[in-house]
């Protein structure tokens, strides 16, 4: 089992050291550096890919000063929805990353990797409050098919502060 800690932005570009404005769209991508995971941000125009040595990356939006927050959906709707995605395998890709949001915000704990007959990663997570066990397969979409994702989990499980 691994663990490491996500650090928040430093709202600045880590390439070209300029600091975001509000409404930007800007990059993360967590990068392994020997016993480390490091997070980078880049802004768009200094974007091109994640690194080969890269542990994730996604696409983000700066926040107006004044914005209302934006709340993810109660933790019981995400993984009932994760669930759902169990034996469907069009959408293994959203299952995978559903599972890597879920354990960013503690609902489900890593708890190993493994590989499975076919000899596909997996990881292998556990639910405290259900005390549930799970295996998802590490997939690892195209960048279009990120942005997919991303917007289809946006929809379902993003909703403005009421």
């Amino acid at each position: 089992m691994f663990e490491f800690e996500i650090q928040r932005s430093t709202k600045h570009c880590a390439k070209t050291e300029r600091e975001f404005r509000p409404g930007e769209t800007y990059f993360s991508v967590l990068v392994s550096e020997g016993a480390e995971v490091v997070r980078y941000d880049y802004c768009q125009e200094a974007w091109s890919e994640p690194p080969e040595n890269a542990v994730g990356w996604w696409k983000s939006l700066m926040p107006e000063p004044n914005s209302k927050k934006v709340n993810w959906a109660p933790n019981d709707v995400m993984l009932n929805y994760f669930e759902q995605l169990e034996n469907d395998p069009v959408k293994a890709d959203v299952r995978y990353v559903l599972a890597l949001l879920m354990v960013r915000r503690r609902i489900v704990r890593l708890e190993d990797t493994e590989t499975d007959e076919e000899g596909s990663e997996q990881l292998v997570l556990y639910c405290p409050k259900t005390e549930a066990d799970y295996k998802v397969r590490v997939l690892d979409p195209s960048p279009e098919r990120a942005a997919e994702i991303q917007e289809e989990l946006s929809t379902l499980l993003y909703g403005d502060a009421a």
